[in-house]
């Protein structure tokens, strides 16, 4: 049997293929993204609202529904996302990786703020700084929205970072607002974009 050679526009198509095949899986869909952004801006929102109106601090505890919502959450969709997509790629590992890597951070800089607290310190406002610095690493990748908003993300996190080392207070009535819209611009923009071009390519 005759073997067919390719044609140059041929092997152009099929790399251009895979490469926006690559894409997608490395990306995903930005169901995760607004997930976690929403619940975020969400619970910020409550908890913002909350302290105004009572000054009570017990509503602090709140921000744990951040990690808990989420956590369960994410692998459940994450899931389905592989069971629509098939089998799972080299950059999906990496992406995979990535994120654990951002859990874990979350989760030993929880338990870092707990061990300071019993010794009378209070180290809470570092996780504001946290999500704020590791969540935008993780995140600039090849879509655009992500990379602009990773960017704002950062800056706001850089900035908080420099007001919690000069001794600034991140008062609720001003940085509870950059908060949320910081995570806006990282997760709830972005994955509507990604969704939306989801769509345009189906």
């Amino acid at each position: 049997m005759e073997e067919k050679k390719m044609t140059e526009r041929e092997s152009l198509e099929l790399i251009t293929t895979m490469i926006q095949r690559t894409r997608e899986r490395y990306i995903g869909d930005g169901n995760i993204l607004l997930m976690w952004g929403y619940l975020t801006v969400i619970v910020t929102a409550l908890v913002w609202i909350m302290l105004i109106m009572t000054h009570n601090p017990a509503w602090n505890w709140l921000w744990f529904a951040i990690g808990i919502v989420g956590g369960i959450a994410t692998p459940i969709m994450a899931r389905k996302s592989d069971r629509k997509s098939g089998v799972k790629s080299y950059s999906d590992k990496i992406t995979s990786q990535i994120w654990t890597i951002v859990g874990l951070a979350s989760v030993v800089a929880t338990l870092f703020c707990f061990g300071f607290g019993l010794k009378g310190f209070n180290a809470w406002g570092m996780m504001f700084a946290i999500p704020l610095l590791i969540v935008p690493m993780a995140e600039m990748a090849q879509e655009k929205s992500l990379v602009a908003g990773g960017a704002i993300g950062l800056c706001v996190g850089l900035f908080t970072f420099c007001c919690i080392v000069g001794n600034v207070r991140l008062l609720i009535n001003w940085f509870l607002p950059l908060f949320m819209v910081a995570f806006a611009c990282m997760m709830i923009i972005p994955g509507h974009v990604i969704n939306r071009k989801a769509r345009q390519q189906r």
